[in-house]
């Protein structure tokens, strides 16, 4: 579907008022997660909304965005307006992608694809999470034309690393995300008192089950055991669990009943998922086995900014991983000032984490970054309305953003700068 303006669409939903209709997706931040949360398990809410330890990053990454102002300028004359951008040799109709978030399966099945299929109809570009619940290439043949890039964590399997790069080239990725801040799984209260992992229930490991390195691993016998790791005990819920993971696995229950590559599988991948030995002499590696853009995700710090340009990457994202992996770590937003002055433009700067209207985007590139990466909000609307949830969420936030900036004086993303903005009381690193 063409992008709907703002105007347009607020005329469609004021005139389906008149006949008695009303959105099915709330419009606000707050009520979006309340309808989410009504419609998801308490595992799937705990692992799509948490954050590490008592969440207080993710308390600030929202909270950093009423610290910024905007100052609006008058009688511009913006009948008209273009917020497409270009990163990376494309064009973007708006500074806007989805950002990939691992096991969306716990909201709905094949979400990756119902996500991909959005993605296609409102041509907004999509972020592959590394931990999908379906084939990166499927979801591929989903997008159709539309642009997709590559989440990238690293393992501790340089081939297996490859073969990801490899195959996201194959299926028409147009960047690598690789992201840096999961090298050790964050403190998940939620998940912890729930005694809740998805990947142990073969959630989420798409990727890896779809892969030839991966499989030939499970093949020479490395998924019969993980070192040093404790065996549950045998329960009914084991059983059980057990049985939920056979289904999940590729193939269905029938077919995986009597394998043991299911469990194989889970194995190997919590033997192999992380690296807490990355450095950024892997970065140069990287940056030598591929063509495509590189982009590190989960910089905080200029330092950190530096290291990465000079490793070779060609862009950052500004994350702090939604407050998932360290509590207490600065906001996203806050962090991103002060790296925008290590690293001036053009060099590429995009942020995630808070993210929740179109006055939250305007506020993001005013402060430097290019294009920001929505999470949450989309997962909330897929919880809330499937397909035409995700597609809606988009749509709100996209048409929000354009009345903001046109209301404030900016008719395209290259007046959107820092006279746009009063952010006296937001400080970051220096």
């Amino acid at each position: 579907m063409p992008y709907i303006n703002a105007l347009q669409r607020q005329k469609a939903i004021f005139l389906a008022g008149m006949s008695g209709k009303r959105p099915a997706v709330p419009f606000q931040a707050v009520e979006l997660r309340r309808a989410a949360q009504q419609r998801l398990s308490a595992r799937a809410w705990a692992y799509i909304d948490g954050g590490a330890s008592d969440e207080v990053s993710i308390t600030a990454n929202v909270n950093a965005f009423s610290k910024v102002s905007i100052l609006p300028r008058m009688m511009r004359g913006d009948a008209s307006s273009d917020f497409s951008t270009r990163l990376f040799g494309q064009d973007l109709a708006f500074p806007l992608l989805l950002a990939p978030i691992g096991a969306l399966d716990l909201i709905c099945p094949g979400a990756d694809r119902v996500v991909a299929r959005a993605c296609r109809n409102v041509g907004i570009p999509m972020i592959f999470s590394n931990q999908a619940g379906t084939p990166m290439e499927t979801c591929a043949q989903d997008l159709g034309n539309t642009s997709r890039w590559f989440q990238l964590y690293w393992s501790k399997s340089d081939d297996l690393v490859l073969s990801f790069v490899r195959r996201a080239e194959t299926c028409g990725c147009s960047a690598i995300v690789l992201t840096v801040d999961t090298t050790l799984l964050g403190w998940r209260s939620r998940d912890l008192a729930l005694g809740y992992l998805p990947f142990l229930r073969g959630l989420g490991i798409a990727q890896y089950t779809s892969d030839p390195i991966f499989n030939a691993l499970i093949e020479h016998g490395e998924g019969t055991a993980v070192s040093g790791a404790p065996k549950p005990k045998v329960t009914l819920a084991t059983i059980r669990n057990l049985l939920q993971l056979k289904a999940n696995y590729p193939g269905g229950f029938a077919q995986n009943l009597f394998r043991k590559a299911p469990l194989e599988a889970v194995r190997l991948f919590t033997n192999i998922y992380s690296n807490p030995a990355l450095s950024w002499e892997q970065v140069i590696w990287l940056r030598r086995q591929t063509k495509l853009p590189i982009l590190i995700k989960g910089i905080l710090r200029p330092d950190d900014a530096l290291k990465a340009m000079d490793a070779g990457a060609d862009g950052i994202v500004v994350s702090n991983h939604g407050g998932r992996q360290v509590d207490g770590a600065i906001s996203s937003l806050s962090a991103l000032k002060a790296i925008r002055k290590t690293l001036p433009k053009p060099f590429p700067i995009l942020l995630d984490s808070g993210i929740r209207s179109g006055s939250d985007i305007f506020k993001v590139l005013a402060l430097g970054a290019d294009a920001v990466l929505l999470g949450r909000p989309y997962a909330y609307g897929l919880a809330v309305g499937g397909q035409l949830g995700v597609e809606e969420v988009i749509l709100n936030m996209l048409n929000d953003f354009e009345l903001t900036a046109r209301l404030a004086g900016c008719r395209n993303v290259q007046e959107i700068d820092e006279s746009m903005i009063d952010d006296q009381s937001l400080t970051g690193p220096v």
